[in-house]
């Protein structure tokens, strides 16, 4: 056995080397060697050892250099140079897209007298500011764009047929031109919440529920009567149809799970989906608020308009807008049996109102072939008036603030009406049948059109929100999702009461001034006090069995203790 010596940083280790057996060095002799570059090298150390047969060891002396500590701080007078970055920090936001994500005006925190709640309020607008920076850093995730028409100058957009449209668009887009015609009309249509479903329900009692994007079929019933409207609830297993004498709950296989007969002779019906409300009016003016997760009639009232088959409802704040005769539009709430607001907007019958989806604008038309845009939040003078060919029969706005308008078998769909005076609308479309109702598809640059003869699903470019978000409305949730989104929404339901022309007056606390108390208590220093009529009530002293007793009883006593002292004074005197 020999030894061997390896140095490391100038530390010496020592190891043993074994010699091989003599089989495994036949095998080895045997076996085709090829030259090595360190063969020389070990041939060179075996045959110095062996010769000198010593234990001596090479030491070799390497010098070790100090380490550089890191220091947090220069010392005076040693600067450190810092590379230039290209990108340092976080790249700078839009202001454009703050903005939009804004959450109102900053809390500066004055009138806070303890420290402990400004510090937290601090706190709290930070969280704001970070949610509304990273929601306008989150834009760039948004891969979806609006589409759009364009043409030439010398040409319209209105001259753009859904044939023309069809041709140059992809192949999923094409499928989502198509008509159904069917024989038991007029057919009024609505989609549900996430765009994925659509309900058809007709005057002859055809009644039928699909995914009109694969075009499964979920439902197809007959109901025998006639049916005045239709509504989806909140969720697409369940469907509420009007018809002729009572308000009928479906599911999405067609079987009857209620049949609600104090809500009879149904005109319209709206279901409020936060409040998981179906509000209705029938043919007599009796309006009805319908709370379907517990089943009860939280409002019922007459409203004193007459018949009113014009009903829409204001996704901002849940407030009902009813239409009559008279050509008044009027806020209703299910808490207060009077109107809420009331507009004066045309001199002649109502035909159509439309709310558009935040709550900014509404759009009503009148028998007199007027269309008017009005502010819904001040209730003021009219934003817009245009002046039709015919008097419109319904109205509707898209998610990007398109409007359609139906005159007698022509829609017309207006781009951006509200805020500028337009000349010409954006697109036209024409039928050969006259039209019940229309409604725009969430989430999908599609027009559905109920009709006389069947359902027309059309394209209008750039009318639909590009982007979805998928804990408000999910176009591809599961079965599980749906049931998720279901229970949350019941955790989150908002109550009846809370329905409000303003839905912040909840959150605010009604403080008087200091103005106000001061005004007011200069003003009690100069009213006299009303002069009250007060019977004074005189107490019977002395006249009552009681106390005529303990009167007695207390001069006896005084005339006892006095006999005695002057029977004294009549002795010493004698």
């Amino acid at each position: 056995m020999c030894a061997t010596a390896t140095v490391r940083c100038g530390v010496i280790f020592q190891s043993r080397r074994i010699n091989k057996p003599k089989y495994l060095r036949k095998e080895n002799s045997n076996m085709a060697k090829t030259k090595r570059y360190f063969d020389d090298a070990e041939n060179n150390d075996t045959d110095s050892k062996n010769a000198n047969n010593t234990n001596e060891v090479k030491t070799y002396h390497v010098k070790m250099k100090p380490r550089v500590k890191f220091m947090d701080k220069p010392m005076a007078g040693n600067k450190i140079k810092h590379q230039s970055k290209k990108y340092a920090g976080k790249a700078s936001i839009n202001p454009e897209e703050l903005a939009k994500h804004s959450r109102g005006e900053k809390l500066e925190g004055k009138g806070v007298t303890h420290p402990l709640h400004a510090i937290k309020l601090k706190k709290k607008e930070n969280k704001y500011k970070f949610a509304q920076e990273q929601a306008a850093r989150a834009e760039i995730l948004l891969t979806e764009n609006t589409g759009f028409l364009e043409v030439d100058e010398d040409h319209r957009t209105t001259c753009i047929t859904q044939k023309v449209i069809g041709e140059n668009v992809d192949i999923t887009a094409a499928t989502k031109i198509f008509d159904l015609n069917l024989e038991f009309g007029p057919y009024r249509a609505k989609y549900s919440r996430n765009g994925r479903h659509l309900l058809i329900g007709s005057k002859r009692g055809h009644l039928a529920a699909f995914d009109w994007v694969t075009k499964k079929l979920h439902c197809e019933i007959n109901v025998m009567e006639s049916i005045h409207d239709i509504s989806w609830l909140h969720v697409e297993t369940m469907i509420a149809a009007a018809q002729k004498e009572w308000l009928h709950i479906y599911d999405n296989t067609g079987t009857e799970l209620h049949c609600v007969k104090k809500l009879d002779k149904i005109l319209r019906m709206e279901f409020l989906p936060y409040h998981f409300l179906l509000a209705t009016v029938n043919e007599y003016g009796f309006m009805s608020w319908l709370d379907i997760s517990i089943g009860e009639i939280v409002g019922h009232y007459k409203n004193n308009l007459g018949r009113t088959p014009v009903m829409t409802q204001n996704p901002y704040n849940g407030t009902i807008c009813i239409g009559n005769s008279q050509g008044l539009v009027s806020l209703w709430a299910p808490s207060v049996k009077k109107p809420l607001a009331k507009i004066l907007c045309h001199k002649t019958p109502l035909t159509a109102i439309a709310v558009d989806s935040r709550g900014m604008y509404m759009a009503t038309s009148g028998v007199d072939r007027s269309m008017k845009i009005w502010d819904i939040r001040n209730l003021d003078g009219p934003l817009q008036h245009y002046k039709l060919r015919s008097s419109p029969v319904d109205l509707e706005f898209s998610q990007k603030d398109m409007l359609a308008v139906g005159l007698g078998e022509v829609v017309e769909i207006y781009g951006n009406c509200c805020t500028q005076t337009v000349d010409k609308p954006y697109m036209r479309h024409k039928m050969a049948k006259s039209i019940c109702n229309f409604k725009f598809c969430p989430y999908e640059d599609v027009l559905g059109i109920g009709t006389s003869g069947g359902f027309s699903s059309i394209l209008v470019p750039g009318s639909g929100e590009a982007n979805f978000d998928a804990y408000e409305s999910n176009p591809f949730q599961t079965k599980q999702q749906r049931k998720e989104s279901e229970i949350k929404a019941l955790l989150e339901k908002i109550p009846a009461e809370l329905i409000t022309l303003n839905p912040f007056e909840v959150v605010e606390v009604d403080v008087p001034t200091l103005k106000d108390k001061l005004e007011a208590k200069s003003k009690l220093l100069h009213v006299r006090d009303k002069k009250i009529d007060v019977k004074p009530r005189h107490k019977n002293k002395g006249k009552t069995n009681i106390a005529r007793k303990k009167i007695i009883k207390e001069s006896m006593r005084k005339v006892t203790n006095l006999i005695p002292k002057i029977l004294n004074r009549l002795y010493m005197n004698i």
